[in-house]
Parts: C-alpha cells; sequence; structure tokens
C-alpha cells in the first residue's frame, strides 16, 4: 500500500499541476491568460478608458485584492486542493466508463437488430463530425438537466448551494462544490461518454474519433477559448440579445449566481442557451446592473469554512428527511 508522502508527490501532485497545464482542463494557463486578454480589452472598451493610465486602472481593478483575497475566493482555492484528493481516492469506486460503455455498446448492438456499424460506408469524415457535435450537445444538454435539477431538488440542492454562497467570483469558483456534487457531475460524464462511444461505435464501427485541437473536442476548444472562464468572474461581458437566446454570455452565468429573487432560478446552461430557452428559464443580461453573489440564507455559511461548506449540507438533508419520516 503506497505511503501518504508517495501518494502525495507520486499522485496528487502531478494532477493538481495537471489542471493548470493540460489543456483539456478549463483553467489551464492558456486558457486563464486568454480570459484575461479578453477581460482586459472589454474593460477598457466597455469604460472607455484610454492610454497607459486606463490600462492599469482597468489592471487595478481586475485584479482587486478584495476579490482574489475575500473569505470567499480563499474558501474556492482550499476546496479545490482538498477536492481533488477527495475524487481521486474514490474515484476508483466510481461506476467505471469503460463497464458503462460495454454495456450500453451491447444494448445499440441489441436496439439497432444486430447489425453493427449499419453508417459504416458514410464518408469518412462523416463519423468524426457528427460524434464531435453530438459529444458536445449532450454533454452540454446533460449538464443543464442535472443543473436544473440540482436547484430544483431540495436535497440536492443543500449539496448544490455551497456553490452559490461565492460572494466573489474567479475562475477558481468552478471548483467551489461539495464532493457529493462532484460525484453527480463524474456519473453524469460517464454516462455521456459511455453512451456517445457506445452509439457511435455502434453506427460507424471502432473508427471513430474527435475532431480535436490540442486533444480537446474542437468544439470545447472553442468554448474555452471564447472566455468560459469569464463566466465566474465580476467581468460582465453580455452578448447581443439575439446571440444570449443561443449562448450562455459570461453576463447571463453572473445572473445565475446573483443574490437578487429576480434571478432565481435561471441560466441553467453551460454553453447553449436554448436549453434555457425551451425550459422557460432563460433570463438575458441587462445593460448594468450592479450584482451581488450570494445566496438569502447564507446565515450557516458567512464565514466560509471548511466545516461549514463540507457538513451543513448533511445537517440540512437530515433535517429534511426528518420532516419526511
Amino acid at each position: 500500500m503506497m505511503q501518504p508522502f508517495d501518494w502525495l508527490v507520486q499522485e496528487y501532485l502531478p494532477q493538481l499541476l495537471d489542471s493548470f497545464f493540460n489543456p483539456q482542463k478549463r483553467v489551464s494557463i492558456g486558457y486563464l491568460l486568454i480570459a484575461l486578454l479578453i477581460a482586459i480589452c472589454w474593460s477598457v472598451w466597455v469604460r472607455n478608458e484610454r492610454g497607459f493610465k486606463g490600462l492599469r486602472k482597468v489592471c487595478r481593478s481586475l485584479f482587486s485584492p478584495k476579490i482574489w483575497f475575500s473569505k470567499s475566493a480563499l474558501s474556492d482555492y482550499k476546496l479545490m486542493f482538498i477536492n481533488r484528493a477527495i475524487m481521486m481516492l474514490i474515484s476508483p469506486a466510481m461506476f467505471s466508463k469503460l463497464a458503462a460503455a460495454t454495456f450500453f455498446y451491447f444494448l445499440f448492438i441489441e436496439v439497432f437488430q444486430n447489425t453493427p456499424a449499419i453508417l459504416e460506408t458514410w464518408p469518412l469524415w462523416a463519423a468524426p463530425v457528427l460524434y464531435t457535435v453530438f459529444l458536445f450537445l449532450f454533454d452540454d444538454f446533460s449538464r443543464f438537466f442535472v443543473h436544473r435539477c440540482l436547484h430544483r431538488w431540495p436535497l440536492l440542492w443543500a449539496f448544490h448551494k455551497i456553490h452559490h454562497t461565492a460572494e466573489t467570483l474567479t475562475p477558481f469558483t468552478v471548483y467551489r462544490t461539495h464532493p457529493i456534487e462532484g460525484i453527480i457531475f463524474g456519473l453524469r460524464a460517464t454516462f455521456v461518454q459511455a453512451v456517445s462511444i457506445s452509439l457511435f461505435v455502434s453506427l460507424f464501427g471502432k473508427n471513430i474519433d474527435l475532431v480535436e485541437i490540442f486533444g480537446v473536442n474542437f468544439l470545447l476548444f472553442i468554448f474555452n477559448v471564447t472566455g468560459s472562464n469569464l463566466r465566474h468572474s465580476h467581468v460582465s461581458i453580455r452578448y447581443p440579445r439575439i446571440l444570449e437566446h443561443i449562448l450562455i454570455s459570461p453576463a447571463q452565468h453572473q445572473v445565475h449566481h446573483s443574490i437578487d429573487p429576480q434571478h432565481h432560478d435561471c441560466n441553467y446552461g453551460a454553453a447553449f442557451a436554448i436549453w434555457d430557452l425551451f425550459g422557460k428559464s432563460l433570463k438575458l443580461s441587462q445593460n448594468s446592473h450592479n450584482l451581488r453573489f450570494g445566496i438569502i440564507d447564507d446565515s450557516k455559511f458567512r464565514e466560509h469554512t471548511l466545516k461549514e461548506l463540507y457538513l451543513n449540507p448533511f445537517v440540512e438533508v437530515r433535517t429534511l428527511l426528518s420532516r419526511l419520516i
């Protein structure tokens, strides 16, 4: 059995560093630098700042210690480090992607009447292009669906509200999640990839592949380099109204985090807004609004301590279950 120090050095630290250097990870350094450039350009344009003095003013705002070193942000960093260790320890016990893919493969073979690869004669480009688009759309819809359930079901909201207790937003707020939510999204990802792989292998044979850039789904790469990290930020980048009916802008996701009751239960989508449009939960961003982030019933989380963030959801779940019994 590996000793704790050996595990820390040989497994934990390499995986942690991989989060910042692997282009498959949303908060990799490359994406963060691109997001910073977009934020600077947007802020200079919106504020109509000019010259070196204006740029310095914008940078002071973007790197404000009140944001990056707030109690809320510091708890984000702690959760990022601790949750990484927790998920590494429990992931071997979670449902295997290979096992899931095998199950769905034989299921689809049965559905298609034992005639595998019925679309194998299609042009060579068809399988990777269709697979890339299907996987991105299916993954995005599943994120929307699970996210909506996390808000609508009280037992799940008890854990997801940890993410919404953030009072300042940084790109690392994406890691502000309870491990139970991490497990839910891990199972979601396994299901999506297993279904997608097995379906396309059933239809096109084993020669399916992704259209990739740096090993990343082409569409996911575009999503990441166009400022996905700014969704958790104080840079309110809006899209034209027509486009915000199709794509979720950073400003729309910030509205989702707003403490204002009129902004509750909206904009669950990650990339596409069409899911919210059909689900009647879409809310467009506004020209100017001074948003406050957090949750109304945040008295139990006001200090942003690890004890509050990890244990209070279980206390709330116990209370909810006791009311049902």
